[in-house]
């Protein structure tokens, strides 16, 4: 067998079982227009020059009820992604339900999601850590896979109020620093209604 032969039978095979995720957020819904200008906490902050429309995807609350983000039409959406085994994730958390409760009347809304697969253990953990109140959404299988990556927590991601995907950034950041907030009622303001 020749390399080019190999070469071709290698990208078939490839195409083959390439994972779902690389068809994630593909199609473009709309240009974002000009970035909002950002304060230096955000600087790893990417807001998307297109919004992405993303599969609907159901997940389950902690008492086990199906849940989906399209529940949140007309607000800006924080899918916060995390797992108990991941420490930075344990700073997150109080941080963004700060967010949650600072926003609670506005068009702003966090999503946590735990990636954990033993995800009967989830609300323990969080009462041990004295989050017990802390409103997280369950996704064991990563399902959120279908919508975005779920290979680094902590991770947020950004919807419009549509349910297209505006931004994110992966990795842990400090939610409670002061220029937080004020961006993120900017980002509400462009996205929210869209």
């Amino acid at each position: 067998m020749n390399k080019t032969h190999l070469l071709s039978c290698l990208l078939v095979f490839s195409s083959l079982i390439m994972p779902a995720q690389a068809q994630v957020a593909s199609t473009k819904v709309y240009n974002t227009g000009k970035a909002i200008e950002k304060p230096l906490i955000m600087s790893r902050f990417i807001e998307m020059q297109s919004a992405r429309s993303v599969p609907e995807v159901m997940f389950t609350d902690t008492k086990g009820e199906q849940i989906s983000l399209k529940q949140y039409k007309g607000k800006l959406v924080l899918v916060n992604l995390w797992a108990t085994w991941c420490a930075p994730c344990i700073k997150e958390i109080p941080q963004m339900e700060n967010i949650r409760q600072v926003n609670k009347d506005k068009n702003l809304v966090v999503v946590p999601i735990s990636i954990d697969e033993e995800s009967d253990k989830v609300q323990a953990f969080l009462e041990r850590h004295d989050l017990g109140h802390y409103q997280t959404w369950l996704d064991p299988k990563k399902t959120i896979d279908q919508i975005m990556p779920a290979d680094v927590v902590p991770a947020t991601y950004v919807f419009d109020g549509s349910g297209n995907l505006v931004g994110f950034l992966r990795g842990y950041l400090d939610w409670g620093d002061k220029e937080v907030q004020p961006y993120l009622e900017k980002l509400t303001a462009k996205y929210a209604h869209r």
